[in-house]
């Protein structure tokens, strides 16, 4: 007895969501087809069913876990400040699982599949141009723009590297407190 289209869909669905949690979390080095498939309920064997390679899962996976920074690009448009301080928190160093992947992925990211570092190098670009957006009068707005995300994925990136959580805190508070005095 055969899958309907539905269920093959829904399928699919729980792998590169498990997948995209798993991705932020150990890197894509760090996760396996099997682990995936294992976590999803599924068979090794079923993979193929769903994806031509491990590189379009990690691709797929990559770009489901840009939706969860979506509300932040929606917030660069009218509260730029807000959105900044949403990203560079506490929160969001803890919540690497649901967090954003540019952050948790940067370093892998330079070994990724093309296709995903295609799709990464898109949404950089389009985060840069919001964050642009919100100098209209300044000159050099895209310099400033490189810098305000460039400190805020190193902010994020480096505060969950350290063990030492005093630092970890000072690593936020300061890169939060440097880009939001761009704004003055």
């Amino acid at each position: 007895m055969g899958h309907s289209q539905a269920d093959k869909l829904a399928t699919h669905q729980r792998i590169v969501e498990v997948a995209a949690r798993r991705l932020r979390e150990r890197g894509i080095d760090g996760i396996s087809v099997g682990d995936i498939m294992k976590e999803a309920g599924l068979t090794v064997g079923g993979f193929y069913k769903h994806f031509e390679s491990r590189d379009a899962l990690v691709t797929e996976a990559f770009i489901l876990a840009l939706r969860d920074i979506e509300h932040i690009q929606d917030a660069l448009r009218t509260e730029p400040q807000r959105a900044i301080s949403t990203y560079v928190s506490v929160s969001h160093r803890n919540n690497v699982g649901r967090g954003c992947p540019i952050s948790a992925l940067v370093n892998d990211l330079a070994r990724a599949p093309d296709a995903t570092r295609e799709v990464f190098t898109e949404r950089v670009g389009e985060i840069i141009d919001l964050l642009a957006r919100s100098f209209p009068e300044a000159d050099d707005a895209q310099d400033k723009a490189v810098m305000i995300f460039s400190t805020w994925v190193g902010s994020i990136a480096l505060a969950r590297a350290v063990k030492d959580p005093s630092l970890s805190n000072r690593i936020i508070v300061g890169a939060l407190a440097e880009v939001l005095k761009m704004y003055d």
